[in-house]
C-alpha cells in the first residue's frame, strides 16, 4: 500500500501508532524555533512517537497587511536545517509559489500545499516534481471527494508520495466546522490522513484583520479524529501562544502537549484494541 510505505517513510513502523507534525506557526526567532524542536523531540522520544517538524519559513497568507511574515527566507530555512542536524527530526514546511519547491526540497523532508491553494496545478506539479512528500491541505471550500484530483496531480508526475490533511470546512463567514467523515473518505485514495488540529479551530475574516480561534476545543478535534482512524495530527504549538507572531489565537500552549499526546495513544489503543 502506498500509504504504509509513506507512513513508514517519515517514522511510522508500527501500524497501531500514528504521526504527529507539529510546531510553531512561524520561523519567528533561532531560539525560539530550537526551544519548541527541543521540547518536541524530547516528547516525542518518551512518547515513542514519530515526528515530523513544521515550521512555516516565510507567511503569504496573512489577514493584515502590517501582520508579520518572517525573518527572511535563507535565515528561516537555515535555521530549519539546524533543527534537522541537532535533533534529527524531518522537517515540513509551506511553500506559495512554484519557484518555492526547489530551495524548500533541499532543507525540508515533506513539502505543504496551502488548504487555499489546493487546486493550484502548477504549484501541484512543482512539489511533486522535486521527489518530496507532498502533504496537501484540503481547502475549505472543498469537498474531500474533490481531493482525488489534487492527489492524480502529483502520482501523475510520477510522485507517488502524497498526503493529504483536513482542516476544517467553511461555515457561514467567521467559522469553520469539521466533518470527521473525511478522515475515511480521503483514506480510499490510499493516502495518509492527517488532521489538522489547530487551523480547523481558526475563525477567519475577522473585521480587526487578525485571525482568531478556539484552542480549548483541540483536545475535542485530536480525540475525535484519533478515534475516527486519522494516520496523524497537525498541531501548531507555541510556549506563549498570546505573543505569538503568527496564529497564536488557535495555538495550543507547549505545556499542554505532552498530556494531550498521551490522551491520544490511549484512544488509539482503545481503537485498535
Amino acid at each position: 500500500m502506498q500509504k504504509t510505505t509513506i507512513l513508514k517513510s517519515l517514522g511510522v513502523t508500527n501500524p497501531d501508532s500514528f504521526l504527529l507534525i507539529a510546531g510553531p506557526c512561524v520561523v519567528e526567532s533561532r531560539d525560539m524555533t530550537l526551544r519548541i524542536a527541543e521540547q518536541l523531540a524530547q516528547a516525542s522520544s518518551k512518547l515513542q512517537l514519530p515526528l515530523v517538524f513544521k515550521a512555516s519559513y516565510r507567511k503569504a497568507n496573512r489577514s493584515s497587511l502590517d501582520s508579520f511574515t518572517g525573518i527572511g527566507d535563507d535565515k528561516a530555512l537555515q535555521i530549519l536545517e539546524e533543527v534537522k542536524l541537532q535533533f534529527g527530526l524531518p522537517l515540513t514546511t509551506d511553500i506559495h509559489k512554484d519557484e518555492e519547491a526547489a530551495k524548500a526540497a533541499e532543507v525540508v523532508d515533506v513539502l505543504q500545499i496551502p488548504a487555499f491553494l489546493c487546486r493550484q496545478t502548477s504549484l501541484l506539479l512543482a512539489a511533486a516534481m522535486t521527489g518530496k512528500t507532498v502533504n496537501i491541505k484540503k481547502g475549505q471550500f472543498a469537498g474531500p471527494e474533490a481531493m482525488k484530483h489534487a492527489v492524480e496531480k502529483i502520482r501523475k508526475s510520477g510522485n507517488d508520495k502524497v498526503m493529504l490533511t483536513e482542516r476544517g470546512t467553511t461555515f457561514g463567514y467567521h467559522d469553520l466546522v469539521v466533518d470527521f467523515r473525511s478522515i475515511p473518505t480521503m483514506q480510499e485514495l490510499d493516502v495518509p490522513v492527517i488532521m489538522d488540529c489547530t487551523h480547523a479551530l481558526q475563525q477567519p475574516n475577522q473585521a480587526k484583520g487578525v485571525t482568531g480561534g478556539q484552542p480549548r476545543f483541540i483536545d475535542t478535534i485530536a480525540s475525535a479524529a484519533i478515534a475516527a482512524g486519522a494516520d496523524g495530527i497537525f498541531l501548531e504549538t507555541h510556549p506563549d501562544p498570546a505573543n505569538a507572531l503568527s496564529d497564536g489565537a488557535n495555538m495550543l500552549p507547549l505545556d499542554q502537549l505532552a498530556p494531550l499526546l498521551k490522551k491520544l495513544i490511549r484512544i488509539r489503543a482503545a481503537i485498535v484494541g
